[in-house]
């Protein structure tokens, strides 16, 4: 859809409206869900580098860097006339996204060679339900859809396949594209028309990493359009006290929420009645409940338990219920932190009894374990089991010699030690490069890691093992440079493994004349290597890519009749940024060719030779002789009257002649398609 459409906004809201009144699809009570369309923070940068970022509203998912080469001018309408309304698939499952802003995005410039590329980077991996996003007005153009998964994996066509739920109009009209499968390509219609409101819509259901749409036009000047919306489910549960005295305040125990990526995001403590909510999150696995009890209770059963929030409200995986009681003696306690004394959450600790009885339990969030309700005797053993990205620290694994008597044993604490971390940034034209995918591999051998650089670029591999590696960046598409380095991996952590990548720039413009643009002019761009000639297209544009930093001019040649208004060369310069040179614009003008200036001609007069020797002159045209011509009329010191008439008349039909061969010429060439874009 071209985005001057004046005369089409009281359709849009009518039909917004009529679609409002559309029949709302509540979930049932055992459903209850809270949906959310995505809000945006505002768009910064310039035609071809702009950047924001996508919040979807659902607590717990992840905010996406987004960056794109679209075309100035990218923006964000408010969705208060464009809207999906409950008449719409996406607005049935969701609700309407009315009053909820979107993007919307151009190509990077406007010919079918030159298409944009938008990638999302998330935070972290997204949930892998509950959320999807829609393309909107793709009709004279179309969109293909990238990602990679939360392993940095390519996602694959055929499982990209399996996200599009179908299309649809959200103005109300005929037109729909079609999806490509192989393609992985949402298609707007075959003749490439230029309508209103053909849509189609994705629910992802693996977690992703970054999510890419590659935008191409295939006619006019057209834009697209993009929603997210994300889901929301409660996560809860119970604390109970199951001391025979009830001496545990239920209500003074600690619940904390942890991400899936790790993060501690909330905590709460449960009312009197050991009830406690963690409010509505992103619907996905991974969400980890860890409890803390009080001084002098103890925690039955395990200190953590995982939780999935995908299914119904309130069914036992979205719930995490715990049982505390008072402390039986004789208690053994201590805590897991790393070297600089930051507690580890999560480590598994295993106490053998002195009849090698085991049992275990996890360190809680503040780093602490505790056994209790251990008989009198010598002889317990503690063994600490290490988590990935940790080594042992001073005093190792296990603690021996453990003798239980009438006190409680405490302060049998451990300490990790944290690998070395490998961290960098990836960077086009000076600018992070988020999404990218970095891959470490050790020099000696040993599985490859594989990291996704964030929206700033900066990628990190955590809990590196000792030894040379190799670091590899798959670079996206356009962009070139070094790729590969190398590393020694010690004690200490190992930065500033960075990559400077580098974009190739372009240049476009017009080549026109008092009717508009005229096809088929060779444009030659000089510069960095040999020089390259690229032709006018049937609008008179012209678009050369993959230029890479320099100096550059562009120069046209006018053809036979015609004179370049102004400069026929044009200077430019590409940057390592990749600029696109946009407005090298030349006006033809036709020739102007003086007309010809008759040679005056006089018919002499016969001489009389004197018999002093001396000769009579002919009269003078100035008026300084008898001013009579040899046919007895005034001389005016041209030709006679009725040759000039002819002389003009032989003029005037030239010109004539030359002005159609001129036009027809014209016409000609513009019936030839030629490659390149308009600027």
């Amino acid at each position: 859809m071209t985005t001057s459409r004046c005369s089409r906004s009281v359709l849009g809201v009518v039909v917004a409206a009529l679609l409002l009144v559309g029949p709302l699809v509540a979930p049932t009570p055992s459903e209850a869900v809270t949906n959310r369309w995505a809000s945006w923070t505002p768009v910064t940068g310039s035609s071809n580098d702009y950047a924001l970022r996508m919040l979807q509203r659902a607590p717990g998912f992840p905010a996406a860097v987004v960056a794109t080469d679209s075309r100035s001018n990218v923006q964000l309408p408010s969705g208060a006339t464009s809207f999906l309304g409950p008449g719409t698939p996406p607005g049935a499952a969701y609700g309407t996204s009315q009053g909820s802003p979107y993007l919307s995005l151009r190509p990077k410039a406007d010919n079918a060679t030159s298409p944009s590329t938008t990638t999302y980077t998330f935070d972290h991996p997204t949930p892998d339900t509950g959320w999807a996003f829609v393309l909107g007005d793709v009709d004279a153009d179309q969109v293909e859809v990238r990602a990679l998964d939360a392993s940095g994996a390519t996602v694959s066509a055929a499982e990209i396949g399996t996200w599009f739920r179908g299309t649809f109009n959200y103005a109300g009209g005929a037109d729909l594209p079609t999806w490509d499968a192989a393609g992985s390509t949402l298609v707007g219609n075959p003749t490439a028309a230029d309508t209103d409101g053909a849509s189609g819509w994705f629910e992802p259901d693996v977690r992703l990493r970054s999510l890419t749409f590659v935008f191409t036009r295939r006619a006019g000047f057209p834009v697209y359009q993009t929603w997210f919306v994300s889901r929301a489910r409660p996560i809860g549960g119970t604390v109970d006290d199951v001391s025979v005295s009830g001496a545990c305040a239920v209500q003074d125990t600690v619940v904390t929420l942890v991400s899936p990526w790790g993060e501690a995001l909330t905590a709460v403590s449960p009312d009197a009645t050991g009830a406690y909510d963690l409010g509505e999150l992103a619907t996905q696995a991974g969400w980890t409940v860890r409890l803390t009890a009080p001084p002098g209770c103890a925690i039955v059963g395990p200190a953590a338990l995982p939780v999935d929030n995908r299914g119904e409200d309130g069914a036992p995986a979205s719930r995490a219920d715990f049982e505390v009681r008072q402390v039986v003696p004789q208690p053994i306690s201590g805590t897991v932190a790393d070297a600089a004394g930051r507690p580890v959450a999560g480590v598994t600790i295993t106490l053998v009894r002195p009849d090698a009885t085991t049992t275990e339990r996890t360190t809680g969030s503040d780093g602490g374990y505790l056994f209790d309700d251990n008989p009198v005797a010598d002889g317990y053993s503690l063994t600490m089991t290490v988590p990935d990205g940790y080594a042992p620290g001073p005093g190792g694994t296990v603690i021996t010699g453990i003798d239980v008597d009438t006190t409680a044993v405490v302060d049998q604490d451990f300490v990790l030690r944290t690998l070395p971390a490998v961290t960098g940034r990836v960077t086009g034209g000076g600018s992070g490069l988020g999404g990218v995918r970095v891959t470490l591999t050790p020099v000696g051998g040993g599985p490859s890691r594989i990291a996704v650089t964030l929206g700033d670029g900066s990628y990190a591999f955590a809990g590196v093992a000792a030894g040379d590696v190799t670091i590899t960046v798959d670079p996206p598409a356009g962009y070139g440079g070094d790729t590969t380095r190398e590393a020694t991996v010690g004690a200490a952590d190992v930065g500033d493994q960075d990559f400077a990548l580098t974009r190739a720039g372009a240049v476009s413009g017009a080549v026109t004349d008092e009717n508009g643009g005229v096809e088929g002019i060779p444009v030659v761009i000089d510069g960095p290597g040999p020089p390259a000639t690229t032709v006018t297209d049937a609008a008179g544009g012209y678009y050369t890519g993959d230029l890479v930093a320099g100096a550059y001019t562009a120069s046209v040649t006018p053809p036979d009749g015609f004179d370049v208004d102004g400069s026929a060369s044009l200077p430019f310069a590409i940057t390592a940024a990749g600029e696109i040179r946009g407005g090298r614009d030349f006006q033809l003008v036709q020739e102007v060719t003086p007309s010809p200036t008759p040679t005056p001609t006089s018919t002499p007069s016969p001489t009389t030779e004197p018999s002093d020797g001396t000769t009579t002159s002919p009269p003078s045209s100035d008026g300084s002789g008898s001013g009579v011509g040899p046919d007895g009329l005034p001389d005016t010191g041209g030709p006679p009257g009725f040759l000039l008439g002819v002389g003009v008349l032989l003029v005037a039909s030239g010109v004539a002649l030359l002005s159609a061969g001129r036009s027809r010429r014209r016409r000609a060439g513009r019936r030839t398609t030629a490659p390149g874009g308009t600027g």
